[in-house]
């Protein structure tokens, strides 16, 4: 039991520093923004470019991913990120930035493909519920310990900082690969044949339920995506916040998840999934509303919104992951669940590219049109829920 906590220890802290490293870059958009003088669109591109990548590389995986010992494959995909992530780090230029950011969203991608793998193929069934949650919590801690201080840090010295954090941690997490996960062979001997990419695709799209469920999960994206890249730096230009008070948003809303997460899903499950999704999708747009039109404001109400924000959008998704999940059978759910993360994936980077074309800057370095942008996320919230009615749970 001991090698199986160190195990998935190792696992947590992998997807930790995964998860850090993909949303560390919209806190620092406002360093980053001045210092290469580029333009919100620019920024854009930088968020999304993560996420395009990733979201390709997640997909592919699944087919390819299956045909190595997993902790051989986790270390060599591993090196490749922490390369990725000191490049970010030694980025002198915008483009240099970008180049590095795709490699980190591709290798990013097939990491968490392969804790997904590693899960299943380790932890029983009884107890990989919890197997999950631990590693899953990484989510919650980088919202609450680890963006918060790589910005801090980065308030303190430059925005190059939290990335040479992040490959030092990354080459403390090789050295558990190589201590605490065993050599995982026994998928290559059960010779499972594994659909193409394109059966796959195929048997999504002729399934009218589960193409209703992907064009959920890519409104919520655009619902959310839109918003999310652009808040740090609006709320810097616009709000009035410095970069470091940046800090209290990410930990008062990752702090506020961690307790209300686990309640949605207990509601989810005794009062039905629907119901929780759309009270929560409906409470989502008051702070969005209110986000993209905030002028200078004091900051304990621009806390109170941003973490109202955090807590509903964290509750929109839960019983919608619930209900997304239920509508592939066991035989092809992974195939399905892979096929729509990278979907979600290309979403998010899509939202990301949408939302900095439409915003513009002034004069005096405030941004503009942050309002559209809201007005068009609420749009895309607001359709979601006669949509979650049509999705009919299979399993």
């Amino acid at each position: 039991m001991n090698k199986e906590k160190l195990l998935l220890w190792t696992l947590a802290a992998i997807n930790f520093i995964h998860i850090v490293d993909f949303m560390i870059l919209m806190p620092l958009g406002p360093q980053l923004m001045r210092i290469f003088e580029i333009s919100p669109s620019e920024f854009g591109l930088l968020v999304s470019s993560y996420t395009f990548s990733a979201g390709v590389s997640s997909f592919f995986g699944a087919f390819f991913l299956d045909r190595f010992d997993r902790k051989q494959i986790l270390l060599w995909v591993y090196v490749g990120f922490t390369i990725a992530t000191l490049g970010c780090a030694l980025s002198p230029s915008y483009f240099i930035l970008l180049m590095a950011r795709i490699l980190s969203g591709l290798f990013g991608g097939l990491t968490s493909a392969l804790i997904l793998a590693i899960i299943g193929d380790v932890i029983p069934d009884v107890r990989r519920g919890r197997a999950m949650g631990l590693v899953m919590a990484a989510f919650s801690v980088a919202s609450v310990l680890g963006v918060p201080l790589g910005l801090f840090l980065a308030g303190l010295s430059d925005w190059h900082t939290p990335f040479f954090i992040l490959t030092a941690l990354s080459f403390i997490s090789l050295g558990m690969i190589f201590k605490f996960i065993p050599s995982i062979s026994g998928h290559l001997e059960q010779e499972l044949q594994r659909p193409h990419p394109m059966v796959v695709v195929r048997r999504v799209t002729s399934n009218p339920n589960q193409m209703r469920a992907i064009t959920l999960s890519v409104m919520m994206m655009f619902g959310q995506f839109m918003i999310i890249p652009f808040l740090s730096p609006y709320t810097v230009a616009n709000v009035g916040f410095t970069e470091l008070q940046l800090t209290y948003i990410y930990m008062a809303g990752g702090a506020f998840t961690i307790f209300t997460s686990p309640w949605v899903g207990k509601m989810s499950d005794k009062y039905g999934k629907l119901r929780i999704f759309t009270i929560f999708m409906t409470l989502n747009v008051i702070p969005i509303a209110i986000i993209t039109h905030l002028g200078v404001t004091p900051i304990p109400f621009v806390l109170m919104v941003s973490t109202m924000f955090f807590v509903t959008s964290n509750g929109r998704y839960v019983p919608a992951a619930a209900i997304i999940t239920g509508t592939a059978k066991p035989e092809n759910r992974g195939s399905f669940l892979s096929f729509n993360s990278a979907i979600q994936q290309l979403a998010t980077g899509l939202a990301s590219l949408i939302a900095g074309m439409i915003i513009g800057e002034n004069a005096a370095g405030e941004l503009t049109n942050y309002n559209i942008v809201g007005y068009l996320a609420i749009g895309f919230s607001l359709l979601c829920i006669p949509l979650a009615r049509r999705v009919k749970v299979v399993s």
